[in-house]
């Protein structure tokens, strides 16, 4: 795997941003859009290692720090399918914090991954989402408005990241994010699925 600088970021859910958007839209025009299918795998007891699968590939990326109201996170493992046994017990299920099941096979293909180790698994979850991202670049900042479908629950979210983390907190100040709480996908989408108390 190419080696991955960890990012500072600062990202917000809400259903609308309002005046948010406009200004990124103002500020920048989109350099890229994406659409994508991904499937996120969730356990009550993990709240530091991202995992999801997205074009066949397993992504994980584990949380490192928050400084100053920010959140770095680090590339932990990506591999692509068919994804060895002996990965999955010492590499993924670790991030899960959960038990391993037997493992039958040598290897195993996101259908068989999917089916026969995480659907039958009594302390994991599945999210199943739908990604419409807008990318645009703001001081040197990627920034980034989402349209999301979280198993069909329909949100958005708006995200400033950099490895320069003073660019970072200059472009959420300027895009007028200071009022938003930074939440990351995991905690999002286990508010979404109840898994986790909404803020008060």
């Amino acid at each position: 795997m190419k080696e991955i600088a960890p990012r500072f970021e600062f990202r917000a859910f809400a259903q609308n941003f309002g005046i948010v958007e406009e200004k990124i839209k103002i500020l920048s025009e989109v350099q890229r859009f994406r659409e994508s299918s991904e499937i996120y795998i969730l356990s009550a007891g993990n709240n530091e290692n991202n995992t999801k699968i997205r074009y066949n590939t397993m992504d994980i990326k584990v949380f490192v720090k928050e400084e100053k109201g920010l959140q770095l996170w680090a590339p932990r493992m990506k591999g692509e399918f068919p994804i060895k046994a002996e990965t999955i017990r010492n590499t993924v299920f670790p991030a899960f914090g959960v038990d391993v099941p037997v493992l039958n096979r040598t290897d195993y293909t996101q259908k068989q991954y999917l089916e026969e180790i995480i659907a039958p698994h009594p302390e994991l979850a599945v999210a199943h989402i739908f990604k419409r991202r807008f990318g645009y670049i703001i001081d040197n900042c990627i920034a980034e408005i989402a349209e999301l479908l979280i198993n069909s629950a329909a949100i958005k979210t708006v995200a400033v990241e950099s490895t320069d983390m003073a660019a970072v907190l200059k472009t959420k100040e300027t895009l007028g994010l200071q009022e938003y709480e930074n939440i990351n996908y995991l905690l999002a989408i286990k508010r979404i699925l109840g898994m986790a108390p909404l803020p008060l």
